[in-house]
């Protein structure tokens, strides 16, 4: 009678191999690190506390709700993002000046020809944002035409309207600081009364459920990873690449809207120059930092998500510690150089051998 062999256990070095050339380790790894940084440093950083607002309506705080809240607008335009680098190899560096000009029109239609100080809104809040949904739509598709039809380098396409993005802001409202009196507009950016929780953390949970189902049900995820994989492969299988291309710059337009929204009810009002300052810097972070080649080609939507709370998990930490603001991208060009070392293919290869020599050594010790 013959016996089974037994299946022949990995050694730490493979498993650790493995584990690594997973797409969301980076982010796992980089969040459990800050963790554990915060755990040893003041473990009161992960205290949660229900109180009232100046309303009186209950509301939590700490720490960990300003990272789920303030990385709201980061997680939405991750989303745009990580299609954007996935399907053209490059990345839209005007996210930023085009969440200005999102805010500017929601703005612009609330107040209508009553000035910048309207008693009352001009107009309902969805309205308001369906035009601003247009307008980004719009300006999506002006840096797709560029990227997809024309063959301009994304970064090269998308510096136009980093370029001009914020002063067509300030054209969309005569240049005025438009201020919403209406408490119900701040309902997007704070909280909605009775409820704890801040809105933009559903808003952002509804655009991550909105996303998954439309890369499970639709051809949308497959297409984008073949054209990002060979456009020249996918013509040749029926996909229009240049399309594809163009579809993800818009999607990634309609994102901006909706972060535009956030962004300018958080304050009811908008700093032309300094509404979503750097933020297109920290979306691209976000999709390296979830394991996603900025070349292009297969992309892993969850760990771009996790890489947005990643990086305001970080900047959290960082303004904890009394960190200044101008020096935080010091730091996170520290994250960008590791991130990008770690990621290396070379890098990963060594990494999986020296494990893998470790282990065989210590097999070794233990026969003897």
């Amino acid at each position: 009678m013959t016996k089974l062999a037994s299946p022949e256990k990995k050694t730490f070095g493979a498993k650790f191999k493995e584990l690594a050339s997973n797409q969301i380790f980076i982010p796992v790894a980089a969040l459990l690190l800050l963790v554990l940084f915060n755990l040893i440093a003041d473990p009161g950083f992960f205290k949660i506390t229900l109180g009232q607002n100046s309303n009186g309506d209950p509301v939590l705080s700490g720490y960990l709700i300003t990272i789920l809240n303030n990385a709201s607008e980061l997680v939405i335009l991750a989303i745009g993002m990580t299609l954007v680098t996935a399907a053209s190899g490059g990345q839209d560096i005007s996210v930023g000046a085009n969440i200005a000009i999102a805010g500017s029109v929601i703005l612009r239609v609330l107040c209508g020809n009553q000035g910048a100080r309207p008693e009352t809104m001009q107009a309902p809040i969805i309205v308001a944002f369906l035009a601003a949904c247009a307008v980004s739509m719009l300006f999506g598709a002006f840096n797709g035409t560029l990227v997809a039809y024309f063959k301009i380098q994304p970064m090269v396409a998308t510096l136009i309207l980093f370029t001009a993005g914020r002063s067509i802001a300030a054209w969309i409202n005569n240049n005025q600081l438009p201020i919403i009196s209406e408490a119900s507009f701040g309902y997007f950016g704070n909280f909605i009364p009775g409820i704890p929780v801040p809105t933009p953390v559903f808003i952002a949970i509804a655009c991550v459920i909105v996303i998954m189902l439309v890369l499970k049900f639709t051809t949308l995820g497959l297409l984008t990873q073949s054209v990002g994989i060979n456009s020249h492969s996918s013509r040749l299988n029926g996909i229009d690449p240049a399309f594809v291309k163009f579809i993800t710059y818009v999607i990634l337009g309609l994102c901006v809207a909706v972060a535009g929204l956030i962004k300018v009810s958080r304050i009811s009002s908008i700093n032309y120059s300094v509404i979503a300052k750097d933020i297109e810097m920290d979306a691209i972070l976000a999709v390296a930092l979830g394991g996603n080649a900025l070349s292009g080609g297969k992309f892993n939507m969850w760990g771009s998500i996790l890489g947005a709370y990643v990086i305001q998990f970080l900047t959290t930490t960082l303004y904890k510690f009394n960190v200044a603001s101008d020096a935080l991208p010091a730091y996170k060009a520290v994250v960008v150089i590791l991130l990008v070392v770690m990621s290396a293919p070379v890098v990963r290869e060594k990494m999986g051998k020296a494990m893998k020599s470790a282990a065989s050594k210590k097999t070794a010790k233990e026969a003897k």
